[in-house]
């Protein structure tokens, strides 16, 4: 159980640098300042996300102490919820702003600057569900859709840029 909680922190942190190299691709084409503030709010939402498995490690070893796991979920409570909505709320304003830098800048086809952009929106959208299909399946599916073409676009930039 441990491991998996110590993957989504460093999914989460993986999370964040993607977004930082496409902040870098858009604002070589032409994006301004919707990205650069995207990026502080995906950097922060997903810093508060990434806490969230911290706090599920008190269930348990409330539990290996032979602690009220009731009490302990009570109290956490209190913590999990608005940490998990303000962050997944902030991480949605910044795929927001992320996805019309790409409409804006990016230079795909219509469809696909259309997917991208609007997978980038359910990626976002997907944070503030906190039920484990939508975690799990929709915002991962989510954030293939949106980010695997912009690797891709990314990738090809950098094999056509001259080398120093």
């Amino acid at each position: 159980m441990g491991l998996s909680h110590l993957a989504a922190v460093v999914a989460s942190a993986a999370i964040a640098l993607a977004f930082v190299a496409v902040r870098g691709f858009l604002c070589e084409r032409g994006d301004g300042w919707l990205s650069a503030v995207g990026l502080g709010f995906v950097v922060i939402g997903s810093t508060l996300y990434a806490t969230l498995p911290g706090m599920e490690f008190s269930v348990v070893a409330a539990h290996a102490t032979g602690a009220d796991l009731v009490a302990t979920q009570d109290a956490l409570v209190s913590w999990f919820v608005p940490v998990l909505l303000g962050g997944s709320l902030l991480f949605t304003v910044g795929t927001v702003l992320f996805a019309v830098a790409v409409t804006r800048t990016a230079t795909f086809g219509l469809l696909a600057t259309a997917v991208v952009g609007g997978a980038l929106v359910v990626f976002g959208l997907a944070r503030l569900v906190p039920v484990g299909v939508v975690q799990f399946y929709v915002q991962s599916a989510a954030a293939l859709l949106a980010l695997l073409p912009l690797a891709v676009a990314i990738g090809a930039g950098r094999r056509g840029a001259p080398t120093r």
